[in-house]
């Protein structure tokens, strides 16, 4: 018993650094803190409550205000949460796990392609989904290939609702990601390609993510063009990774506008920019 115990919180220290980077060092240290007090506490549900509650809290706490700090020291810093209403996380879930963080040439890159784009489209929110953790190079973040040192970031497309034509702040993939803009029939499907080439992965995430939300958003082919446009002039962005068929569609040609591989996943559902 006390073997399968000890397994156990191995398991979800691992589990924590993996999905989080800092969760499982945040666990060993609340576990410090909290056998300390566990002498004090009787035994019952209210004890095991306090425990994963104080946890959540030590969390919280730590991942608010340590971590922004250190990681600035080493050269990262978190993307925007809402302060200037430009660039967003699309879900809150990317910055409770440490998914925002990029070094301080992207979060300017990013921040002026945005405000570039604001001059066209006054307004217009774009949200962001995964970035990189906060600290070293080459710790992955899964399940990205590239996403290891600060310098890439992913940003959803923009959409319109489909009922009134008008500019959506949401996506409709709860994660950003599996809602996908497939190629029309004249147009290159490599995602077809990628799969008879033997990459199965390369068409997984929409067999996983629900569709259910597909029908309410139409992809804003104009705002999206002009988005990508923006982070092409942009002298500190040195890739972007989007599927050949949108790139075709939105007619660029720029050498910066690339396709990322069949060892990836599809790029018809987000787009990837790195310095």
């Amino acid at each position: 018993m006390q073997f399968l115990r000890f397994f156990a919180q191995v398991l979800l220290v691992f589990l924590l650094t993996a999905i989080s980077q800092v969760g499982g060092l945040i666990y060993l240290l609340h576990l410090i803190f909290w056998r300390v007090l566990a002498k004090k506490l009787e035994n019952g549900w209210q004890k095991w409550l306090l425990r994963w509650s104080s946890f959540v809290l030590f969390y919280g706490l730590f991942c608010a205000f340590v971590v922004p700090l250190l990681a600035s020291i080493t050269g990262r810093v978190p993307l925007p949460l809402g302060k200037n209403g430009l660039l967003l996380p699309l879900h809150f879930g990317t910055v409770i796990l440490n998914r925002h963080y990029v070094k301080p040439a992207l979060k300017t890159a990013a921040t002026e392609a945005v405000l570039a784009l604001q001059k066209r489209f006054p307004g217009t929110q774009v949200n962001y989904l995964d970035a990189n953790f906060p600290f070293f190079d080459e710790f992955p973040l899964l399940p990205h290939l590239s996403h290891d040192d600060g310098e890439k970031l992913d940003l959803a497309f923009l959409y319109l609702d489909a009922k009134t034509g008008l500019p959506s702040t949401q996506a409709p993939s709860p994660i950003g990601y599996g809602a996908c803009e497939g190629p029309l029939p004249h147009e290159n499907n490599m995602p077809k390609t990628c799969q008879q080439k033997g990459h199965w992965q390369y068409n997984l995430l929409p067999r996983l993510v629900s569709q259910r939300k597909k029908k309410a958003y139409l992809f804003d082919e104009i705002r999206t063009k002009a988005l990508v446009q923006a982070f092409v002039q942009h002298p500190q962005i040195r890739k972007i990774f989007i599927e050949p068929h949108l790139k075709s569609r939105l007619g660029f040609n720029a050498s910066k506008v690339r396709f990322h591989g069949c060892q990836a996943v599809r790029h018809d559902d987000h787009l990837h920019v790195e310095l």
